[in-house]
C-alpha cells in the first residue's frame, strides 16, 4: 500500500517532519510518500492563504506522475479536501476530520490546540461542516505562527502543553494537535497532560490504511462525482511554470501524469 501525504504549504522542512510522523505511524508494508505544492504560501494562517493553498494542492495532484492508493491532506481546518475527492479515484483523508473522529472514539469531548487565534474560527467552521463540532469542547490558539513551531522545539512543546491545559479545563478529555507542523509532538504533550493526544497526521494514515484495506473509496454517486470536462484556462499551473510554455486553456480530459520527485 502506498499513501501520499500532502503538506499544503511550500516549506520543505515541514514536509520532512510530516513524512517522519506518517512513516512512524504506518504499518509494515505501507509506503509513505510526502510532498508539497510547487507554488503557494510558505505557511497557511488564514482564509486567503488557505484558498491559495487549496488550488496549489489540486494543481500538484493533477500533475503528479507517481501512483498511490490513498491521499492524506495534512492541513488542519483548511479547504480543498472535497476538490481532491472529485479529482482522485482513491480515498482522501484530511487530518482535521481524522483527528476529531479518532478523538471521539477515546473520550466524550475533545479539544483542539492550534497555532494563531485567527485560525480558531476556520477550524470551527471546518468541524461544523463535517458534523464534528458538537463534541468539541474548545479550540484554542497557542499564539505561535506555523513557521515558529520549528524555531524552538522545546518552547513549542511548552506552549502547546500550556494551551492544552486550558482546553482540558474547558471540558476536553482528548486533545487534537491542530496543525500539521505539530506532527510528532503527541507523546510529549500526552505525558505532561495525562490525557490522550491525537496527532492528525498519524490518525489519517491509520484511517487511510483501514479504508484501503477494506477495498473502499470515495463515493462518486453525487457529491464527489468527477469534475465535468471543460476548459480551464492556464491550469494546472505547475505544468506551465515548470515547462516555461505560455499559459493556455487546458481541458479536464487532458490531465496527464508527469514524473515528479517525492
Amino acid at each position: 500500500m502506498r499513501i501520499l501525504v500532502m503538506n499544503p504549504n511550500t516549506t520543505v522542512s515541514m514536509t520532512a517532519s510530516i513524512r517522519a510522523t506518517a512513516t512512524a505511524a504506518a504499518a509494515p508494508g505501507t509506503e509513505i510518500l510526502a510532498t508539497e505544492p510547487m507554488w503557494g504560501p510558505e505557511s497557511i494562517e488564514g482564509h486567503f492563504e488557505g484558498y491559495l493553498s487549496a488550488a496549489a494542492v489540486l494543481d500538484r495532484l493533477a500533475t503528479l506522475g507517481t501512483p498511490f492508493d490513498a491521499l492524506v491532506m495534512a492541513g488542519f481546518g483548511e479547504p480543498g479536501r472535497e476538490g481532491a475527492q472529485e479529482l482522485l479515484d482513491v480515498p482522501v483523508l484530511d487530518i482535521t476530520e481524522s483527528a476529531a473522529q479518532m478523538a471521539m472514539m477515546l473520550g466524550h469531548a475533545y479539544g483542539v490546540v492550534t497555532t494563531l487565534d485567527r485560525a480558531v474560527p476556520q477550524i470551527q467552521d471546518r468541524l461544523l461542516t463535517a458534523g464534528l463540532l458538537q463534541r468539541c469542547a474548545a479550540v484554542r490558539g497557542t499564539g505561535l505562527g506555523v513557521l515558529e513551531l520549528e524555531e524552538d522545539p522545546a518552547r513549542t512543546v511548552e506552549v502547546i502543553i500550556e494551551t492544552a491545559r486550558e482546553v482540558v479545563r474547558a471540558g476536553a478529555e482528548v486533545i487534537c494537535l491542530g496543525c500539521g507542523g505539530m506532527a510528532g509532538l503527541d507523546a510529549e504533550v500526552a505525558a505532561a497532560l495525562g490525557v490522550p493526544v491525537v496527532d492528525g497526521v498519524a490518525a489519517a494514515v491509520k484511517f487511510a490504511e483501514a479504508v484501503v484495506g477494506l477495498g473502499l473509496t470515495t463515493s462518486t454517486a453525487r457529491s464527489f462525482a468527477p469534475p465535468r470536462p471543460k476548459a480551464i484556462g492556464a491550469w494546472p499551473l505547475s505544468r506551465h511554470l515548470s515547462s516555461g510554455r505560455a499559459a493556455g486553456p487546458l481541458r479536464a480530459a487532458e490531465f496527464s501524469a508527469q514524473t515528479s520527485d517525492i
